[in-house]
């Protein structure tokens, strides 16, 4: 994802910034759900993960999940 991009996007719920999840972290999020995602981003809390489909992030609250 462009550096540019991850500047401006947070998190729709509490305006956290948002950063790529690391490879750990997305198998961490698809063992909580089973999903297409090829990668993701993590609120800097750490707590909530969005997917990235076809290279869309998903920052909608019924897509997030939930890693606490």
């Amino acid at each position: 994802m462009e550096k540019r991009l991850l500047e401006i996007i947070c998190c729709p719920e509490t305006r956290q910034p948002l950063r790529e999840a690391t490879p750990s972290e997305l198998a961490r999020a698809r063992s909580f759900r089973a999903g297409n995602f090829e990668a993701g981003l993590i609120r800097q809390d750490e707590q909530v993960f969005y997917p990235i489909r076809n290279g869309i992030p998903l920052l909608i609250s019924d897509e997030a999940i939930r890693l606490a």
